[in-house]
């Protein structure tokens, strides 16, 4: 079994509230679950406005097929919201 995972940093520059940031991650979340097979959760910084930390797993067979399935979806989660994707840091895991 391997596991893919990865922490994904935005910055939202634009958002001035805590409501606001929460209406950009559940939007983002949602629209991840819903177009891939994978978990995605805000995972730090969940008080700091401008701040977005969402966190994304799979699972697969082999760990080519889960670092694709990781990319793919870190591209797809960049172009869907106006937040600016500063960094990622994503493991791959042999279980």
């Amino acid at each position: 079994m391997v596991i893919g995972c990865c922490i994904l940093r935005f910055s939202a520059e634009w958002v001035t509230s805590l409501k606001e940031k929460r209406m950009v991650v559940k939007s983002l979340v949602e629209k991840t679950k819903h177009k891939f097979n994978i978990s995605a959760a805000e995972v730090d910084s969940q008080d700091v406005h401008q701040t977005i930390v969402i966190g994304i797993a799979c699972v697969s067979n082999d760990a080519v097929h889960a670092n694709q399935m990781i990319d793919t979806v870190v591209d797809f989660m960049e172009y869907s919201t106006d937040a600016v994707l500063e960094n990622t840091d994503t493991q791959i895991i042999r279980v």
